[in-house]
């Protein structure tokens, strides 16, 4: 596999001797790392979650869930990424499942996957279906 911002053959200096350092714009390669890097984290953190309490409301206040996200910026996505997370967490559907599914980005589903994991809402699932 590779990684490239442009095709083959879509400058004439491509693969020959006039092809050089002076064609990388700072930049550019500043953007693409950040891809990469996004990219990676993504496939590290991505996986399958069962929800432990899969009928009726969860009570997120009593888990201190509600209180925890009185200080964060843009709670309601937070909450919503909660519910999600809590609602396609059927041991079927991964993380990044979840996060094209409900619109949001990959790192505010993962971040309430942290939390809904550290009060005892969610198991990880091995992709091979066994509990962790």
């Amino acid at each position: 596999a590779r990684l490239t911002r442009t095709p083959n053959g879509e400058y004439p200096q491509y693969h020959t001797s006039a092809d050089n350092l002076e064609f990388v714009m700072r930049e550019k390669l500043a953007a693409a790392l950040r891809v990469c890097k996004a990219s990676a984290e993504i496939l590290e953190k991505d996986r399958c979650y069962l929800n432990t309490h899969p009928k009726g409301e969860p009570q997120l206040g009593k888990r201190g869930l509600y209180r925890k996200m009185g200080g964060q910026k843009d709670i309601g996505a937070h909450e919503h990424a909660l519910l999600w997370v809590l609602n396609l967490s059927d041991g079927e559907h991964s993380l990044l499942d979840i996060a094209k599914r409900s619109g949001l980005r990959f790192d505010r589903v993962a971040a309430a996957t942290d939390d809904l994991l550290a009060c005892g809402l969610l198991r990880e699932i091995h992709r091979h279906g066994g509990l962790k």
